[in-house]
This record gives C-alpha cells, sequence and structure tokens, in this order.
C-alpha cells in the first residue's frame, strides 16, 4: 500500500497540481474582485490540502515514493505561477520602492531553483538534507503574502494610514511578508548551500 500510486494522499498532491492552471486564470484579471476572491478560496483550499495530504501519509503509513516526489514540485509549481501571475499584472507593487517587491519575488523563485538542483546532486550521493525549523518558517512567511496579496484586490476597500501613505491592509502584510520570506529564503538557501558544497570534489 505504501507505493500504491492512487492513495488519498497523493491524490490530494495531483490535486494542488492541476489546479494551479484554475489558479492562475482567476489572478488574470487583477480588476476582477470576484475572480480574486475565488482565487483567495482556491488559494485557502489547496493549502489546506497541502497540509491534509502529509497528514494522511503518515496517518495511513501511506507515504510513498510518488508522494516524496510530486508533494513538493506541487508547493514549487503553485508558488512560482502565482508570484509570476501576480508580477505580470503589477502587483508585487508598493509605496516607498515601487515595483521593486518584484526583487523578494525573484529572490524566492531563484532559491526554489537552486535548492531542487542541489537536492537533486545531494540524492544522487544519497545524502540527505532535513528540513529546518527557519525554513518551516520560510515556508508559512511565502503562504501567508502570497494569500495576503490575492486578498488585497479582492477587497480594495480594506484600506490603512501608514507614514502618510493610505494603503490596502491585505497587501502591506503581504508585501512585508514577501519581504520576510525572501530575507528567510537566502538564509536557508545558503544552508543547503553549504552542505551541498561540502560534497563536493
Amino acid at each position: 500500500m505504501a507505493d500504491s500510486m492512487l492513495t488519498l494522499p497523493n491524490l490530494l498532491t495531483l490535486s494542488r497540481i492541476v489546479t494551479v492552471p484554475l489558479l492562475a486564470a482567476l489572478l488574470w484579471w487583477p480588476e476582477w474582485r470576484l475572480g480574486y476572491g475565488l482565487a483567495f478560496g482556491v488559494y485557502c483550499l489547496m493549502g489546506v490540502t497541502d497540509y491534509f495530504d502529509g497528514y494522511l501519509a503518515r496517518a495511513q503509513g501511506a507515504v510513498s515514493k510518488l508522494g516524496i516526489f510530486l508533494d513538493p514540485i506541487a508547493d514549487k509549481i503553485m508558488v512560482a505561477a502565482v508570484i509570476l501571475v501576480l508580477t505580470a499584472q503589477g502587483i508585487l507593487r508598493g509605496p516607498y520602492v515601487g515595483d521593486m517587491h518584484v526583487i523578494a519575488g525573484l529572490v524566492i523563485l531563484l532559491r526554489e531553483i537552486a535548492v531542487s538542483g542541489l537536492r537533486e546532486f545531494l540524492g544522487g550521493i544519497q545524502v540527505s538534507v532535513p528540513v529546518s525549523r527557519l525554513a518551516k518558517w520560510k515556508t508559512t512567511f511565502q503562504m501567508i503574502c502570497l494569500g495576503a496579496l490575492i486578498l488585497g484586490q479582492a477587497l480594495p476597500e480594506w484600506l490603512i494610514t501608514i507614514g502618510g501613505f493610505t494603503v490596502n491592509l491585505p497587501h502591506t502584510v503581504g508585501l512585508t511578508t514577501l519581504w520576510a520570506a525572501a530575507v528567510l529564503t537566502v538564509i536557508t538557501g545558503w544552508d543547503y548551500l553549504r552542505v551541498g558544497l561540502k560534497h563536493m570534489d
């Protein structure tokens, strides 16, 4: 059963992957408040399935090679799709630094690519790198920031005044946690790189 491809956890993981195009489509029109409201609901549902596929796999003893392979891919596909669409639609923009918030999104994407390559290299020499507590915080900030950025477009009237600027509260929370995720991305990415360098001749 542990190696079965059609376990419920694997189906939940696959559902996240096949839902990514729907999520991207809902995010395509930044002025479509209903679309962003629906996208926020879909995004939250994907986050719930992310939790439950891992929980069920462990509880049922149904951890499979396919699940181990698909789960990080599903997360990376979703994060990359949301960051790219939000960037394309000009949503990674805010006061003080304008569209330089895109840099934080770029840092996150580059780290994911680099770490994926490092994991593939280390896997080939039978070296595993456990997920650190900082990496878990990075993932938490990352999920919060993208959800908040989506919610900000769905609720444009949710405004507050900070430092003389009137800003959308969820959007501002999203940009702030985006930078927090980017900083942790650099730190945890360096940790992975340091482990990888120890095993390179």
